[in-house]
C-alpha cells in the first residue's frame, strides 16, 4: 500500500521494512524507497471443475499489499508480493471458485487499475463480463502512507511526546491527510464504476484494513518510535481511510468489508501469536502489513457478508 518506485520481493504498503522494529526510522525510509512491485503481468484465471455454469463462482481479486500478502509463505509471485495464503486465495478456496485470477500487486494505487503498474497490466484487464465476484482492496497508497510513516518517526525521534507529526500535516488549521482522503474518494468511485461497466454480473466486495496500530490509542515506541500523541491520530486517519471506503461502496449499492473491527487487538505492538501485522520483515510476513491469521480474519469478514 505503498507508492514508491523499485521492484522489491516483499513490497507494498510499507514494503521492505527490514529493522522497523528496533529501528523504525530506517525501516520506514526503505518502505517509502521500495513499495511499489514492477515487471511481471498479473495472474491469470484458475479454472477449477465442479459448479454448473449458473452456478459457478468466476473471482477476480483486486488491490494492493493489503491484500497480495507479500512475505507469506507460500510466495506465488515475487513481482506483485502474492501469497497462497492471501484473503483472495482463502476466499476463492472456500467457495470452490470455477475461476480465480489474482490481479493484487503491492504498491498498487487506484490509477493501477485502469494503467499499467510499471511492467504489470492493468488489473481490471482481469476482468471478464462473465466475471460473478469481485474484491477490491485499494486506496491506501494514493495517501503516500509509507511517507507519512516516514515523516512520522522522524518527528518521534525528535520529539517523542505530544503529537509532532499530526501538526505538521494540520499546520494553519489544514488536514492534509483528511484532504487526501477526500480526493481519493472520487478515484475509489470511478474503479467501482469501471468494474461494473466491464463486469455487469459481478458482486463486488471493497475491502477496508485491518488495525496496524492499537484501537485505543496507547503507545509502543520500543516498536515503533511515533511520538506517543501520534499513534492516536494515525489511527483516526486509517479510521477516516475506512469510513470513506464504507461510503463509496455503499453509494454504488457494493458490500464493505471491516477488517478493521476483527483485528482489534491484534495490531502491530502486540507480541508474536497475538498480532496479525508483523512489525518488521519476518518468516510470517513484510513489514508492517499482515500475516497470514491477518488474511485469515479478513477473509472470514469477506466470506461473512456472502451469506448475508
Amino acid at each position: 500500500m505503498s507508492p514508491a518506485s523499485q521492484p522489491s520481493s516483499r513490497a507494498g504498503l510499507s514494503g521492505r521494512a527490514r529493522r522497523a522494529v528496533r529501528v523504525p526510522l530506517a525501516a520506514l525510509t526503505v518502505i517509502a524507497a521500495l513499495a511499489a512491485s514492477a515487471g511481471a503481468a498479473s495472474a491469470g484465471p484458475v479454472e477449477r471443475p465442479g459448479a454448473s455454469a449458473e452456478e459457478a463462482v468466476r473471482y477476480v481479486a483486486l488491490g494492493d499489499s493489503f491484500s497480495s500478502g507479500p512475505g507469506i509463505p507460500d510466495r506465488t509471485d515475487a513481482t506483485c508480493g502474492r501469497s497462497s495464503r492471501n484473503y483472495p486465495s482463502l476466499i476463492a478456496a472456500e467457495l470452490g471458485a470455477a475461476s480465480f485470477t489474482d490481479a493484487t500487486c503491492a504498491g498498487a494505487d487506484t490509477s493501477h487499475m485502469t494503467n499499467p503498474q510499471a511492467a504489470v497490466a492493468p488489473q481490471l484487464d482481469a476482468l471478464r463480463p462473465d466475471t460473478t465476484l469481485v474484491t477490491l482492496g485499494i486506496g491506501g497508497n494514493d495517501l503516500d502512507l509509507a511517507g507519512i510513516l516516514t515523516r512520522c518517526v522522524i518527528l518521534g525521534q525528535v520529539v517523542p511526546y505530544g503529537a509532532p507529526c499530526k501538526s505538521s500535516y494540520t499546520l494553519l488549521g489544514t488536514d492534509e491527510i483528511g484532504s487526501r482522503i477526500a480526493s481519493t474518494a472520487p478515484k475509489v468511485a470511478a474503479v467501482l464504476a469501471e468494474i461494473h461497466g466491464r463486469s455487469p454480473e459481478a458482486r463486488v466486495l471493497v475491502v477496508g484494513y485491518p488495525a496496524i496500530l492499537p484501537d485505543d490509542g496507547t503507545a509502543c515506541r520500543s516498536t515503533v518510535s511515533l511520538a506517543t500523541g501520534d499513534f492516536p491520530w494515525i489511527r483516526d486517519k486509517e479510521k477516516q481511510l475506512n469510513s470513506m471506503l464504507a461510503q463509496q461502496a455503499g453509494e454504488r449499492r457494493d458490500v464493505y468489508v471491516d477488517a478493521y473491527a476483527p483485528s482489534v487487538g491484534h495490531d502491530t505492538c502486540k507480541p508474536a501469536g497475538v498480532r496479525w501485522i508483523e512489525p518488521e520483515d519476518t518468516a510470517e510476513a513484510a513489514g508492517f502489513h499482515p500475516n497470514a491469521a491477518g488474511h485469515r480474519s479478513t477473509a472470514d469478514a469477506a466470506l461473512a457478508t456472502l451469506t448475508r
